[in-house]
């Protein structure tokens, strides 16, 4: 019964990991876009080599994906997508563990895109944490040191890149929750492996086009990168793979709510790893979003 929960906290840690290398990829090598092709492009060849190898070895066949299937698809890549271009570009703006913060408001959009679009119900507890993780925002949103009222801050590039990014992601996951959603004949596991097979080859071939006609020096970029993008692949399959696990498994919202473990891990990456300062607002942002994800847990 509490499977999910499992794999929702190894997605997190895959995703931490990710960004860690995606954060030092656009830092020194790469550009927003470029990171966030290196995730797709050195993801996809593993992910098709898996699948293949199961339906070979199975003997099954490929299973039928209609219209509505490769609708959410769609919606659910091109929103990560921009979402992801979102978070490394935050990572210029603010430090490592609040840029991840500012993600993570995700919770808070996909309790409501997920009604919105697939009806699924969120309790009072959970609207309750809904509102905890929005004042979370509202500390997060006033860097230190600044002056003026906190609602002036809301407007800075820090704030619409990280809030921005959550709204996506929450597209995103809604979307890939009603795609697998369409193959209830398939077990949970296969339902989410061919779900990501097919988000990541629209993505792969989505940025690849858009680097092509913007910038395609990038392209090679990502290919000199490669030692280290290649570990953004591979742990970029992991996660995706947990996380569409989880979504066949669970309402979204509460998939994400216990995600945001990412937070404590974040935290710890940006002063060992990053060597960054924290500072008390930010802890005091963290903490009340770490309750509200600990109420929406409870309530589930």
């Amino acid at each position: 019964m509490y499977l999910w929960i499992f794999i929702a906290l190894a997605a997190a840690s895959f995703q931490t990991i990710r960004f860690m290398l995606q954060k030092v990829l656009a830092s020194v090598t790469l550009s927003a876009a470029g990171a966030t092709f290196s995730r797709f492009f050195y993801s996809m060849p593993f992910i098709l080599a898996g699948l293949g190898a199961y339906f070979w070895h199975s003997s099954e066949p490929l299973p039928t994906l209609d219209a509505r299937f490769w609708m959410f698809a769609t919606i659910g890549a091109v929103s990560q997508i921009t979402a992801t271009i979102c978070v490394v570009a935050l990572f210029k703006q603010r430090n490592f563990a609040v840029g991840i913060t500012f993600k993570k408001t995700e919770v808070i959009q996909t309790a409501i895109v997920g009604l919105v679009v697939l009806g699924d119900q969120i309790g009072l507890g959970g609207w309750a944490a809904i509102l905890l993780g929005l004042v979370a925002v509202l500390i997060l949103s006033k860097p230190g040191g600044s002056s003026g009222a906190w609602y002036m801050h809301l407007t800075n590039r820090a704030a619409k890149l990280g809030i921005g990014s959550g709204i996506l992601f929450a597209f995103s996951a809604v979307s890939y929750r009603g795609a697998s959603l369409q193959m209830a004949e398939l077990e949970p596991i296969l339902r989410a492996g061919v779900t990501l097979g097919a988000v990541v080859t629209l993505q792969t071939v989505i940025m690849a086009v858009w680097l092509l006609l913007r910038d395609p020096q990038e392209i090679t970029r990502v290919w000199h990168a490669r030692r280290v993008a290649v570990w953004v692949g591979l742990t970029s399959m992991g996660g995706s793979f947990c996380w569409f696990w989880a979504f066949t498994l669970q309402n979204a919202a509460y998939v994400k709510a216990v995600g945001q473990v990412e937070l404590l891990l974040s935290l710890l990456a940006s002063i060992l790893f990053f060597k960054e300062t924290v500072t008390r607002r930010e802890l005091v942002g963290m903490a009340f979003l770490g309750l509200s994800i600990l109420v929406l847990v409870l309530t589930i």
